[in-house]
């Protein structure tokens, strides 16, 4: 019964999220980039700084959310492109991992700084209202690309 509802949670919140970007999935050959650790604790400090200003809690960082964020980012670098693909089947595995209510994400490129994406995400109604939303766990990936260009997933979760 409890996984039924989280998956209620999950499939509605995916709704929310296909303003974005459709939730579709395409076969890609995925490499596994390095992770660019600076800039994500960064991302983190900043997105902590910011809910913590508003009166809302800081996010705690989860492990398990940042192998999927992670798995995520290098999908997206195989891609050449942001997306929101596959967010369910992520959120679900999520969810079988940890206990989850509800699971939302932030993804982003062509920024080069933790200080840009945030103001990117600030700007954006959506982004920005998961960013305040009711989460206490979280984590961020950012590589890069060949060429150096920048992808971003965050995965935030309660």
């Amino acid at each position: 019964m409890k996984m039924r509802i989280h998956l209620i949670v999950l499939a509605v919140f995916t709704s929310v999220l296909a303003s974005c970007s459709k939730e579709t999935s395409e076969t890609v050959d995925i490499v596994e980039k390095e992770n660019v650790t600076e800039v994500e604790q960064n991302v983190l400090a900043t997105v902590n700084e910011y809910r913590v200003s508003y009166g809302l809690n800081a996010l705690k960082f989860d492990p398990i959310a940042y192998k999927y964020a992670s798995e995520h980012t290098d999908y997206m670098i195989a891609k050449g492109a942001l997306s929101h693909d596959e967010f369910t089947a992520r959120a679900t595995a999520l969810a079988a991992d940890v206990d989850v209510e509800l699971v939302a994400e932030n993804v982003a490129k062509d920024y080069t700084t933790a200080t840009e994406v945030f103001q990117g995400w600030l700007e954006s109604t959506n982004h920005r209202r998961t960013m305040e939303g009711d989460f206490n766990h979280t984590a961020v990936s950012v590589k890069k690309d060949s060429n150096g260009t920048f992808y971003f997933t965050q995965i935030f979760y309660r």
